[in-house]
């Protein structure tokens, strides 16, 4: 039996062979996910722009849709934790027998609520609306006032629309509504 040696250029080619080759290699891959960064939050979409009544009048619908979004999102965090409980009762009991269909059948159901979750989001993102945080269920609807864009504010939950608070601020500095806010007018997209 005749046994053939790889050839070593391909390992050196994976792996850097020293430290500054390392840092280098850090480096970049800490510049590249920066940039991913960058453009995931410079890509947040304010073309469509809402009057405080249009955002109102949209209420009803785009609850729905988070409450479905939110409901998915619970599944799939109780899935992945019975999955999480049932490997490290496999790798505690050094292995052990799995009802597999059973396991098949809850992986099923978290792909079926991943997409469930995804297909909401999408539907509330392409009305124009943004999904801050689907745990408390916030909203933020862009809004035209002179010549600033300032964000509307709902959370799951409020009756209605009234706080708003700048594109640079976040949840913790909302404000209440004001009569500058309600004339403020639209312009045309």
């Amino acid at each position: 039996m005749i046994i053939r040696k790889r050839p070593r250029e391909r390992y050196a080619r994976r792996i850097p062979r020293y430290w500054s080759d390392l840092r280098e290699y850090r480096l970049r891959v800490r510049n590249r996910r920066k940039a991913e960064n960058q453009a995931k939050l410079g890509s947040v979409d304010m073309s469509r722009t809402f009057t405080v009544s249009e955002a109102r009048n949209l209420l009803p619908v785009l609850e729905s849709l988070l409450r479905s979004a939110m409901q998915a999102k619970a599944l799939i965090e109780e899935i992945d934790a019975e999955l999480q409980s049932l490997s490290s009762r496999i790798f505690i009991n050094g292995g052990m027998l799995v009802d597999v269909v059973s396991v098949a059948r809850r992986k099923a159901e978290r792909d079926k609520a991943v997409q469930r979750a995804k297909d909401a989001v999408a539907e509330i993102d392409s009305i124009g609306v943004q999904v801050k945080d689907l745990d408390i269920g916030l909203l933020d609807f862009p809004c035209v006032v002179g010549d600033d864009i300032i964000l509307l504010c709902w959370k799951l939950g409020e009756k209605d629309i009234t706080h708003w608070h700048s594109t640079t601020e976040g949840f913790a500095g909302r404000k209440p509504i004001d009569e500058r806010i309600l004339r403020g007018q639209k312009k045309s997209n």
